[in-house]
């Protein structure tokens, strides 16, 4: 089993390296992890471009892991596995980790692991104060994946609902720029949300009462637009921070409800919201409520390891060998899955 795992995350727009220790069967431990963050680059054009992505990766991905080897104290050598994100995501970025994993393998003559973006968001409250214990039900909330799984194990995910257009991290930027935010738009909504009234608005629910799990926050989107466009001209700030306290609420009341049936169809007690909408606070404020009124457990990642992280990629990487569910290899020929359904994780690996 290997005791020092390095993980590389560049499949969008941040820059993650970590390194854990594995100790026995218990939960790895984070060293040490650094982390860069385009988001200043990309604010002038309003969203991520791809190309400038990949290039930024390039040039932070050596420095970010010498920095956290220096934190751990740890040399070079001493790594034992090089796990990268080997998808979803942009095509050019995930490259960059995985050549620069593959290339570092080769070079230490130590095996490289692929580890899904997904399951590393999913492990990711392992490393936090209050670790999870399995099985569970999986609120995965990131930019581009709303999914609700039933997980029993490592590697054991079952596909229980998701998004059929825009995922909630989605509907938080769009209707974010419909209203002239910044990028990036979810964070800059929640705070105009602050000073806003969440009952200004009769936003849709779209999908609430479907009697499925899946999601869908296009038409959301679209009730949002109308109502900006109304907006428009209209010198008062205050309608627009009561637009963004209604259609926060409808995206958390959807995310809230459709977890809380997961859990009552399952007849599970635990549930863990990962990806970057999980550091939400009115989400962990309605589903902490919620779930203390059901008995019903809920775990988080830390708040700094919500979005993209190195972290929780070396982390998946641990727990899949740890699991049995996965076998590095010396082979350092790579490839990249820019799609990549998280509950074809068994098959696909």
């Amino acid at each position: 089993m290997a005791h020092l795992v390095l993980g590389i995350e560049s499949s969008c727009d941040e820059t993650g390296v970590a390194l854990v220790r594995v100790q026995g069967e218990g939960v790895p431990q984070l060293l040490a992890h650094a982390l860069h963050t385009q988001v200043v680059m990309h604010a002038d054009y309003g969203g991520v471009v791809p190309e400038l992505a990949s290039r930024d990766h390039i040039r932070r991905v050596v420095p970010l892991t010498k920095d956290v080897l220096a934190q751990a104290g740890q040399a070079l050598e001493a790594i034992d596995l090089v796990a990268f994100t080997r998808g979803p995501g942009l095509a050019g970025a995930l490259l960059v980790g995985a050549g620069m994993a593959c290339a570092l393998g080769a070079a230490l003559d130590k095996p490289v692991l692929g580890v899904h973006h997904l399951e590393g968001h999913l492990l990711s409250p392992f490393l936090s104060a209050d670790p999870p214990e399995f099985p569970f039900i999986a609120l995965l909330v990131s930019g581009g994946h709303t999914q609700l799984m039933r997980v029993d194990g490592v590697g054991r995910y079952e596909l229980l609902g998701e998004t059929i257009d825009d995922a909630a991290g989605e509907a938080f930027d769009k209707s974010a720029k419909l209203l002239g935010l910044g990028y990036p738009g979810g964070p800059a909504l929640a705070r105009l949300a602050e000073f806003g009234d969440a009952t200004a608005y009769k936003l849709p629910r779209p999908l609430l009462h479907s009697g499925n799990l899946d999601f869908s926050f296009a038409g959301l989107k679209t009730a949002v637009l109308t109502q900006a466009r109304r907006l428009e001209g209209t010198a008062c700030e205050q309608p627009r921070a009561d637009l963004a306290a209604s259609t926060q609420a409808a995206i958390v009341e959807v995310l809230v409800k459709k977890s809380l049936k997961a859990l009552q169809a399952t007849g599970l007690r635990r549930l863990v919201v990962a990806g970057g909408v999980g550091a939400n606070a009115r989400l962990r404020e309605e589903l902490n409520a919620a779930c203390a009124a059901r008995g019903v457990r809920v775990h988080y990642p830390e708040l700094h390891l919500c979005t993209d992280n190195g972290a929780m990629i070396a982390l998946a990487a641990a727990m899949r060998v740890q699991a049995g569910a996965a076998q590095p290899s010396q082979n350092y020929a790579f490839d990249v899955k820019p799609r990549w359904p998280l509950h074809e994780l068994a098959v696909a690996a």
